[in-house]
Formats: C-alpha cells, structure tokens, sequence
C-alpha cells in the first residue's frame, strides 16, 4: 500500500455544496419560521420550525448510513506512532479533554508519515501521551489521515511499543479532517439568508398588514426607539420584541443582554416569553398571546451570567475551529426550560444545551 503524502482534498464538490446550501436553508427557515409562527399566531408553522431540524436530521443520518455502513467494515490497520507534540484544545470542563496531537506514524510495511488529528483524553491519562512516547495507533487503509491512539492495545503491541525507538518523520502533516473549502462555507451562509427570508416574505402579509393594534407600538407616534446607544434600535409591539445593537457592541459583552431585556419590559405590562432568540447583535423575545395555554417562562428568572460561557464552549469546544455564526435560543416547548446554542462553521454545525441554571446537559460535535 503508498500512503500519499497530501492532505486530504477540499470538500468543495457539486455534492458538498448542494448539502451546504441545504444545511444553510434548513438553519436558516427553521427560527424564522417559529418566530413568524408565534407572530402570527400559526400553530402549523410553529411546530414546523421545530419539526424541520429534526427531520432533515433524521434524513441526513439515513442517507449517511450506507457509507458508513461500508468504511466500518474496512478492517483498520495497527501501527506504532511517536508523539512529535500535544495540545489540549478543549473539555478541560470534564474529565475528558481534547488534545490535539502530532504523531509520526511508523507502519511495517510502508513508509512512515506525519499526522494531526484531535481525540478525547481522559485527564488521568495525558502524562501517558507526553511527547516522545510511543503508541499504538489504527486507522483505514484507505484513509492513512484517520488516526485514532488505540488506548487499550492487546499485550503484543503493547510490548512492541515499550521496545520501539522512532524516528521522527519529514512533513507534510496529514489532517484528520478534511476542510470544506470557501464554496461549501459560502452557499451555507447563501442558503441561511435566502431560507430565512423566503419565509418571511411568504408571509409578509400576515405579518405586516393586519389590524393596526396588531402592530408594533413603543409609543403613540413611534414604533422604534434608540437603546442605550444612538446607533441601536429597538422595536416592541404586544406579539414581540426586538433589539439590534450597532457596530463594535455584542450581546456577550457583559449586562448588555439583561439590560436590552430590561428595555424591552420597561413601561409595559410583564408579559411571559415562548422564546428568546439572541445572535451576537440581534435579540428577539416572542411573548405568549392572551390566554394562551403554551409554555412559557419568565425572563427575568434566565441565568444570563452563564450565557457567555455556554457560547464560547460552544464555539471553542465543539470542533467548529472558526465558528461564522452562533445563535443562543431559550424555550420551554418540552416542558422545561433548555437553553440551546448552536455554532456554524467551515467544519459543520454544532451545538449544546443547558438547563435552566445554564448547566450543560447535552453537547453534539461538527458533522
């Protein structure tokens, strides 16, 4: 077998980017389609906005599992590796960690090549996997790039390995991760805005022609007003809210989005959310229409402290090494309360949710 020496190839295909835009169309039709349900008060749009994410999940995993199905029956194949260096990149929260490490991989039988690849690695094993050691790593004939350190080895190569001395070999590195390219990132982001407002176009009508108490109202001759900053905006009437911040301002930045709430209550009757959308300088709070029965939740009971936190976890922790959007989403749908944050980036989408006290429950990695 000759193990190339190049990374693996861009994933920028006529198929990678037709998934891209749909996986954008799906990111993006999904909230819009909520916040317009909730708007509008249409219960068959709102549950579509929830139901779209998990069905095209559920397609996705079924169109995958042929593949799948057929590089899991690829018998890996067992080799010795050095580790050139090491690099804990994220988890450092739990008992696993993510390490980021570079090995030289020794085969029997062919040359030896240089890889990086991430893996989880429980924190009372890391003095194991210190520089200069040797391990035994598998990978897929097919794909020399997919290294995992087999943590277990069997007695065999586990005595190979104590013996081993290895040389370290020349570049270039192999990645474990192929890159998507600049046309997948580009047609998801397209396919996002396009979805999102294709959705609200569709149902402008409803949004922005009914009855006039209907719209939306800061005061008896304006509907926007100036938040704290002259180049902010805000705009509230009895359905929803919303801020949008200016340039060089973030809701993470500290008191900002508790205080864009608090603007957005201040001379009102205290009315309950159905759910809070907030990106990084746009907020939308979706109030509960008068005698509803849905679940609701108070605003002022969230954990706003822990929101940062949970958005750079998820940026930084989730395998997305250069997160292009995010978008943090709290609601009671389920019945309790779950803060849900969601990151797009070159290497997929990724996401996590918290519970009402902003505690992780629940992390899904890129795919």
């Amino acid at each position: 077998m000759t193990i190339t020496t190049s990374a693996p190839p861009a994933r920028s295909t006529p198929v990678a980017i037709a998934l891209g835009f749909l996986t954008g169309g799906v990111i993006g039709a999904s909230p819009a389609a909520f916040v317009v349900g909730c708007v509008i008060g249409s219960v068959p749009l709102c549950v579509a906005g929830v139901g779209l994410p998990a069905v095209y999940g559920l397609l996705f995993l079924l169109a995958g599992a042929p593949r799948r199905a057929r590089e899991a029956a690829v018998v890996p194949r067992t080799a010795l590796a050095v580790v050139e260096s090491r690099e804990a990149v994220g988890g450092a929260a739990t008992s696993d960690v993510t390490v980021r490490f570079d090995l030289t991989v020794a085969p029997d039988d062919v040359p030896a090549y240089r890889v990086a690849f991430s893996q989880d690695i429980h924190l009372a094993d890391l003095p194991d996997y210190r520089q200069g050691v040797v391990v035994v790593v598998q990978y897929p004939p097919d794909r020399p790039w997919r290294v995992r350190i087999v943590k277990r080895p069997t007695p065999e190569w586990e005595e190979r390995a104590a013996d081993a001395r290895l040389d370290s070999a020349p570049g270039p590195v192999l990645v474990s991760e192929s890159s998507e390219g600049c046309g997948v990132g580009f047609v998801r982001l397209f396919g996002l805005l396009l979805a999102a407002a294709a959705v609200v176009l569709l149902f402008r009508a409803d949004l922005f022609d009914g009855d006039a108490s209907d719209k939306p109202q800061v005061s008896s001759s304006s509907t926007a007003t100036s938040a704290p900053s002259s180049s902010s905006s805000m705009v509230v009437s009895s359905a929803y809210g919303t801020v949008t911040l200016g340039p060089n301002q973030s809701f993470l930045d500290r008191g900002q989005l508790r205080k864009a709430v608090g603007l957005l209550t201040k001379g009102t009757e205290a009315r309950t959310a159905l759910t809070v959308v907030v990106q990084d300088r746009l907020l939308s709070i979706v109030y509960a229409p008068t005698g509803s029965q849905a679940p609701t939740f108070d605003r002022d009971s969230l954990p706003y402290d822990r929101f940062p936190a949970l958005v750079e976890e998820a940026r930084s922790g989730l395998g997305v090494s250069s997160p292009k959007t995010w978008q943090l989403t709290v609601e009671r749908l389920t019945g309790s309360l779950t803060i849900r944050v969601v990151v797009t980036g070159a290497e997929g989408t990724a996401s996590l949710e918290a519970n009402g006290q902003g505690k992780v429950v629940r992390r899904t990695p890129a795919h």
